[in-house]
């Protein structure tokens, strides 16, 4: 067993630099310690926090600097693929030692069976306690990978992690596959956590509340935050009130300046005046008089110079102050058009069997402008269940009956031709609206002026979901149902916050399919229906309740 890592022997990084070989640089000069205990890294899409992790774990490596890592290492990546022929046992890494303990309890006492097995003789019952307190408790170490569902598959490569009892843990966006039930045990786990370096990467405002700090990498540079999320983010409003303060009075130093500057000049012609006046009436000689033209222009040019330092000074701190401003703009938009009145009906369901997952036969009524959660866990149906209702996928039996425009914002973002401009793919999906209002919404969502003109393919994975929400909130007709399947899944927190935004001016009904109870609950979810072998109201506290009830909290 490794001796757990000390604040003697953190994770560092010094002069840490990264390019890929398309010579994107990605992290340049970085230098930070990270000492015991659980950390959560934040930051915008493409501030690097994958691939610092990456970084820290050897994945790759850095175009300068270097890596120390006190202690042995385990990471789990965003995306994880295992063999489906596997057996859980080796998926864990504990198959050779089973295999060992098994020949000794037959009677083989062969010397290699005992140095495969070292000390660790409790392998098995260690397994299954882990397995269990990551809600894997069922699951038998001789069945294959390929009866787990995407959300089991991560849990069983973090309890392979555990296992392995190591000094540092990285992990990279753990709950982006989870559902909430799944997550609850993910929680638990970084709850548990007691010695050694634990670095989250997340946008799970729930994880994050479970951490000791917040390290934000931000401008190529790591801040620290004691905390959680709620501290982080309380610190975040004092240090914007501090620097809009500053920017101010900045602001104000700077006009100051630019009007001591022009009184300076004016007194300074004044005076260039009178004394040319001056020398004209005593008629000096012009050896006299040029000497007191020399003097008085070294004096204006003195005095110009000092008034002009000054300015640029109070500019440069104007610039300074402006740049710890954080630009976190939101998006603002008016749709009108998408308005349903209370008591119209927008969608009826009826008898409805889907094709995929666990749904048996389920009824729905959708009246008004109403907001409607869909919770389950993996597997229930409800990307299924969405699919349906739009008429993509056929049902076994049931009917469904739309009675306003609607649309669709799948996983996938696949709404988007990626070859087109954000403003024609806006223009392609509404038809008939002219190319100034197009213009004129899309700078609401943050695409303004030449940026509007981006291919879709170029764009960032924030920019990538605000074009995408933008072409669906914006088409015509307006979308007065608008179905959303889990929209937050890889957006950072600052674009979960602009999705908010969006739909805090969206006047239509809501459907949307999300494991992340803080941003349903953030929305204004007015009803929440649970996908199981049928359609249960439910509500955020009952949603609790259950996670509490199936030992998941």
């Amino acid at each position: 067993m490794t001796n757990p890592i000390t604040p003697s022997t953190p994770v560092t990084c010094s002069d840490l630099s990264f390019q890929w070989p398309d010579g994107t640089t990605v992290l340049d000069g970085l230098s930070v310690s990270i000492s015991g205990g659980r950390t959560g890294l934040v930051g915008t899409n493409g501030a690097g926090k994958s691939t610092l992790l990456r970084l820290l774990a050897g994945r790759l490596r850095p175009s300068n600097g270097s890596v120390t890592v006190g202690g042995s290492l385990a990471y789990l990546p965003q995306d994880i693929t295992l063999d489906t022929a596997l057996r859980v046992d080796q998926a864990l890494g504990i198959a050779e030692r089973r295999t060992a303990l098994r020949a000794i309890e037959d009677g083989d006492v062969g010397e290699e069976h005992f140095e495969t097995i070292g000390d660790d003789w409790d392998v098995e019952e260690r397994a299954l306690a882990t397995l269990g307190s990551l809600g894997l408790g069922g699951l038998e170490l001789d069945r294959t990978v390929g009866q787990m569902s995407g959300g089991e598959t991560v849990l069983l490569r973090l309890a392979a992690l555990l296992l392995e009892r190591p000094d540092v843990l990285l992990l990279d966006e753990p709950t982006n596959n989870l559902d909430l039930f799944a997550r609850r045990r993910l929680y638990d786990a970084v709850d548990s956590w007691r010695s050694g370096v634990l670095v989250v990467v997340s946008h799970d405002r729930d994880l994050l509340e479970r951490v000791d700090r917040i390290a934000e990498l931000r401008s190529g540079s790591v801040s620290w935050y004691g905390g959680g999320w709620s501290a982080y983010e309380e610190a975040l409003a004092v240090q914007q009130e501090t620097a809009e303060r500053m920017l101010r009075s900045a602001e104000a130093d700077v006009r100051r300046q630019k009007r001591e500057l022009e009184e300076t000049q004016t007194k300074v012609a004044r005076r260039q005046r009178h004394s040319r006046k001056m020398d004209a009436q005593r008629r000096a000689p012009k050896i006299i008089a040029g000497k007191h033209k020399r003097s008085a222009q070294e004096s204006a040019g003195k005095l110009r110079g000092v008034h002009e330092d000054r300015l640029n000074e109070a500019r440069e701190q104007r610039e300074e102050a402006a740049e710890a401003i954080r630009d976190d703009a939101e998006i603002r938009v008016s749709l009108p058009h998408t308005a349903v009145p209370a008591g119209r009906t927008v969608l009826t369901v009826q008898g409805l069997r889907p094709r995929f997952g666990a749904l048996r036969e389920g009824d729905l009524q959708v009246r008004g402008p109403e907001r409607i959660a869909l919770v389950g866990r993996n597997g229930a149906g409800k990307t299924a269940l969405l699919r349906t209702l739009t008429g993509e996928l056929t049902p076994l039996s049931g009917k469904v009956e739309t009675f306003v425009p609607l649309r669709f914002l799948p996983q996938r973002l696949d709404v988007l031709d990626e070859e087109l401009s954000v403003a024609a793919n806006v223009a392609r999906l509404a038809p008939g609206t002219t190319d100034n209002h197009i213009r004129s919404q899309l700078a609401r969502f943050l695409f303004k002026g030449a940026r509007a003109e981006q291919q879709a393919r170029t764009l960032s994975g924030g920019e990538r979901f605000r074009a995408a929400l933008a072409a669906t909130m914006l088409a015509a007709p307006a979308p007065q149902l608008l179905m959303l399947d889990e929209p937050t899944n890889s957006l950072d927190l600052a674009s979960v916050r602009q999705l908010t935004s969006a739909l805090g001016s969206y006047e239509g009904a809501l459907l949307i399919a999300s494991h992340d109870l803080a941003f349903l609950e953030s929305v204004g979810v007015t009803r929440w229906l649970l996908v199981a072998e049928e359609l249960q109201e439910t509500s955020a506290e009952e949603v609790r309740g259950l996670l509490e009830a199936s030992g998941a909290c």
